[in-house]
């Protein structure tokens, strides 16, 4: 009996769909007569899978994953921030601030007792007080921030898939 799968908008997704994008998040650079070898598809099938899984919107684009610490951003922190207010201007206010800052490279608006978490990136520590104190504090709706420096990465995942 076959499998299949269903998501929102009813797109339907069969094993070699689940394959594609199996393959497709191994290797984002794979050809298209790869992966249909590596799946047991010819290439036309495999174009127009991919071609609709781009359209449906599961396959939001391609980009390479680069090493920060290669590039000399040695330090990551993960920081909650607490608004003093949760209002819509409140938020839009916070979030048009945080988008200039390149340090924010994750920011997540969150339920619980804070409002955002963010992942903030320098290339050390005294990189990362001069951002907190002389820019992260200087946000106006800022109520409270708490800082959490990870240790070693034990998972990491581009995204989950079926």
């Amino acid at each position: 009996m076959e499998n299949n799968f269903f998501v929102a908008d009813s797109t339907r997704f069969d094993e070699f769909d689940i394959r594609i994008l199996q393959e497709m998040k191994r290797d984002g650079r794979i050809s298209i007569q790869a992966l249909s070898e590596d799946i047991g598809l010819s290439a036309t099938p495999i174009a127009r899978r991919l071609k609709r899984l781009e359209d449906a919107g599961i396959i939001k684009g391609y980009t390479a994953l680069i090493d920060e610490a290669a590039l000399g951003f040695e330090v990551s922190v993960f920081v909650s921030v607490k608004l003093d207010r949760q209002i819509d201007h409140g938020l839009s206010a916070f979030e048009a601030e945080i988008a200039q800052f390149p340090e924010v490279v994750d920011c997540w608006l969150m339920t619980g007792n804070r409002d955002y978490m963010m992942r903030v990136v320098t290339r050390n520590l005294i990189e990362f007080e001069n951002f907190l104190v002389g820019r992260l504090t200087k946000i106006s709706c800022v109520a409270e921030i708490e800082s959490s420096i990870p240790l070693r990465r034990v998972k990491s995942d581009i995204a989950r898939t079926l």
